[in-house]
């Protein structure tokens, strides 16, 4: 009897690599003959093999079957049924979106008439190398006639790149893993393995090695998903591995890189990366890649700057001519002239100085101008996080998801398993506080071994701290691992989607079970281990100086608080669009959580994506929030801005726009209320520049834009950069007496500024009276563009006078300068 079983695809990617190894392991342990059927496509293939499964082109949503017939096909079918409602779509998770931002080309640069090829940044970074040519090895370049014992050459080549895969795994890091696993499920595949055995017969093994894998990619390249089509490298990658291993005499090696390098390609496969030496390797370009290739995951991993484009530059006649990559820009620049050689190299020194400016940060609290203190924290997952989220400038974490733990398993971890993972996470921590929110499973994130039920609306569900009296025993193995590590560090315990004092107290019961049970067991804890709850259902607000008597601290989880309250779904594209934070209801709500919590001494902290949001940043601070959690990239970017803000300015900020009636009040308060501390006005330290040295008029305004960005004045160097260009078109800004004066009034500085940089030689402002040797640049805001030419004609009748000027030549000391441009205001 045959049995069918009909479900929709319901993983984002489709079936691609690894969930393909998942459903094949699963179809194996069972005898009968089961089918994939995939409807739209009319394609089908065999279950039991990867490759057959990703060949059926399963996309998001498509209609499917498994048709299963055999001896065990009942047991098949029942089992199965089972994994496809309740496991199978967690083999999957949606891509991260890759922004792509269109960057306008500085003046800068193309003042230098010097040739650029452009393309698409994948991986950021700016470099320079020599360039290395890699040329392209084919299948087909192994060609050969059939020879003795092709039978034994493939089985030999195959267990050595089987080999050569698992001893890679054993050092491998969480993305390296993931391909290499993915690639040995692949390289398996019993009918890839049958279909190339079967061609032996008749062909040698480069020819049927390439004769089989070109089927799998016939069949890859016609399907819709462009994840599905950029396995067709990993494919080929397996095939050239092969036969590399089958006749290591015909070797078609990548070049030995001996100094630094950009290598180009027109395509490059994960194997060929990994052999890279990556202390010489500082940038790729590819002509075929996209944010989903292996490729380009592994080069994300290592920091290695990447462009894809299908315009590759030409080798020039010299060998490994010098180039310039800048993955801001977009740009390749290849044996580029004097002034272009020029920009990139300010470039990469601006950049220098900007993370070496974040870096200070590291290991130290942040603190606003006017000596308010807000720790940021990180969200995290795993263990093996903490000590990079510190070397991240984290204070310590605020999330640490423990339902990582238990997800992509079949059994609960063990308490000593929790225990151990725990208690490594804490050691990573130092001193530092890790608070450790308890499962949050069920709804949008089942256990198979919990056998919930589907849900209509998961995220109003049985869910979090709703499940723990019906799984009590998991529920006090967490609690009892927790504690016991909580020696090892400074441990904090958070309960997610509290909704009634009843709840907490139930909570606080069944911890005090287990401290009882760890007291009589002679088992060493912390007794003084904080406990809190997430503040993310709104009903918690209006209880809240309730709940703050039966805690010690609050986490305002602002993804779910935020949906919850407006009653929209983000992940609806019908009404995404809606999703806001920064609305007078979010606000208000914020300000009470915060003031009620304060007055009953209750510590508050905020994590999900507004943490981490630039332009929420000010409202944030303002709120009086304790601590902010974000993501690892997100925190030396955050503390930065925090140390240039001023507390009082953006608590009066904030306090109005909880007066607000209208989401658009609020972004025009945003707008026209001045920000600036004492050290934002428009006179800075930071910008007085003395005796430095510019080659040319693009340096200067290079140079000085860029270190408006360093210290957090502009988020937008290059169109900001634009702007003053623009205003030299019209007319040249050199004024005489070697003074140069460029300026604009423009949307892209957030802080009105004077710059003022001295030079030690002059330089041609390719303006009437020529060279210059003192610049004072004037980057005014939008909002202030009543003072532009006020500011520039006081500045303009100043320099008329000599004394004024010899001033600003001899005076030594900055605070002296500042004092002096000041008089442009009395």
């Amino acid at each position: 009897m045959q049995y069918e079983l009909n479900f929709q695809c319901a993983l984002p990617n489709g079936i691609h690599a690894r969930p393909a190894s998942q459903l094949e392991e699963k179809c194996r342990q069972f005898v009968s003959q089961i089918t994939l059927m995939n409807h739209r496509s009319a394609k089908s293939g065999d279950a039991k093999s990867s490759l057959d499964l990703i060949g059926t082109d399963t996309n998001y949503q498509d209609e499917c079957s498994l048709y299963i017939k055999g001896d065990d096909a009942r047991q098949a079918f029942e089992s199965l049924q089972l994994y496809i409602n309740n496991e199978f779509h967690l083999c999957d998770e949606p891509l991260a979106q890759v922004e792509e931002k269109q960057v306008c080309i500085p003046k800068s640069l193309l003042n230098h008439n010097t040739e650029l090829v452009y393309g698409k940044p994948l991986v950021a970074g700016i470099v320079k190398g020599r360039l290395y040519k890699s040329d392209s090895v084919t299948l087909q370049s192994y060609a050969t006639d059939i020879q003795e014992n092709e039978t034994v050459r493939f089985s030999n080549a195959h267990a050595s790149v089987v080999e050569n895969i698992k001893a890679r795994l054993n050092s491998a890091k969480k993305q390296e893993a993931e391909i290499l696993n993915s690639h040995l499920s692949m390289l398996t595949d019993n009918n890839l393995i049958a279909s190339i055995t079967k061609l032996l017969t008749y062909n040698s093994t480069a020819n049927a090695v390439t004769l089989a894998v070109d089927e799998y990619i016939e069949k890859f390249n016609c399907s819709r998903s462009e994840y599905i089509r950029e396995r067709v490298v990993d494919l080929r990658d397996l095939g050239l591995q092969l036969l590399s291993a089958a006749y290591p005499a015909a070797q078609y090696e990548m070049a030995t890189l001996v100094e630094d390098s950009i290598v180009i390609a027109e395509e490059m496969t994960p194997s060929q990366f990994l052999k890279l030496d990556k202390s010489h390797l500082k940038g790729l370009v590819l002509g075929k890649a996209s944010h989903t290739s292996h490729t380009i995951i592994l080069a994300r991993s290592f920091n290695i700057p990447t462009l894809v484009s299908d315009a590759l530059p030409a080798v020039t006649d010299i060998e490994h001519p010098l180039a310039y990559l800048d993955c801001q820009l977009g740009v390749i620049a290849v044996q580029p002239n004097e002034g272009a050689a020029c920009y990139f190299e300010r470039a990469m020194q601006l950049a220098k100085q900007s993370k070496n400016c974040q870096q200070v940060y590291v290991g130290k609290s942040v603190t606003t101008m006017d000596g308010h203190k807000i720790e940021v924290a990180a969200n995290i997952s795993h263990p093996i996080e903490v000590a990079g989220a510190l070397d991240s400038g984290a204070d310590g974490v605020g999330l640490f998801r423990t339902e990582m733990a238990y997800m992509d398993r079949e059994l609960a971890p063990t308490e000593e398993e929790l225990y151990e993972y725990y208690r490594d996470a804490l050691i990573a921590g130092k001193e530092n506080s890790i608070t450790f929110r308890t499962i949050d499973i069920g709804g949008d994130k089942p256990l198979p071994y919990l056998n919930l039920p589907p849900e209509n609306n998961p995220f109003l569900g049985y869910r979090a701290v709703r499940i723990y009296p019906q799984f009590i025993t998991l529920f006090h193995h967490q609690l009892r691992a927790l504690l016991r590590a909580s020696v090892y560090g400074n441990a904090r315990i958070m309960i997610p989607m509290i909704n009634s004092i009843e709840e907490i107290r139930w909570i606080k019961a069944e911890l005090a079970k287990v401290k009882e049970q760890l007291k009589q067991e002679g088992i060493p804890f912390s007794a003084n281990i904080k406990l809190g709850i997430m503040v993310e259902i709104p009903s918690t607000v209006f209880i809240l100086d309730h709940i703050c008597k039966e805690i010690d601290f609050i986490s305002i989880g602002s993804n779910d608080m935020t949906q919850y309250l407006l009653a929209i779904d983000r992940d609806n594209q019908s009404i995404s669009h809606l999703y806001n934070s920064l609305v007078p209801s979010f606000l208000r709500m914020l300000e009470q959580v915060i003031s009620t919590a304060h007055q009953h001494r209750c510590w508050v902290g905020l994590c999900g994506e507004l943490a981490s949001d630039h332009r929420a940043l000010p409202f944030l601070l303002g709120s009086g929030l304790d601590e902010l959690s974000m993501n690892n990239p997100a925190i030396l970017a955050t503390k930065s801005r925090l140390a240039g803000m001023s507390y009082q300015q953006c608590r009066e900020l904030f306090l109005k726009a909880c007066q607000c009636s209208t989401k658009a009040e609020i972004n025009k308060l945003f707008h026209d209320m001045p920000l600036n501390t004492q050290e934002k006005t428009i006179i800075s330290y930071e910008c007085i520049l003395l005796d430095v040295e510019f080659v040319s008029k693009e340096d200067a305004i290079q140079a000085m834009v860029g270190n408006l960005g360093i210290i957090g004045r502009t988020d937008n160097i290059f169109a900001l950069e634009n702007d003053i260009w623009a205003r030299e078109a019209v007319l040249a800004t050199d004024l005489g007496f070697g003074f140069a004066i460029p300026h604009t009034k423009s949307e892209h500085i957030q802080y009105s500024t004077i710059s003022m940089a001295r030079l030690t030689k002059p330089i041609h402002w390719q303006g009437d009276s020529g060279m210059v040797n003192f610049i004072i640049m004037l980057t005014l805001n939008s909002k202030d563009s009543a003072q532009h030419m006020k500011i520039f004609s006081s500045l303009a009748r100043k320099l008329i006078h000599k004394e004024f000027r010899d001033q600003l030549h001899t005076t030594q000391c900055r605070d002296d300068i500042i004092e002096l441009l000041s008089t442009l205001f009395k």
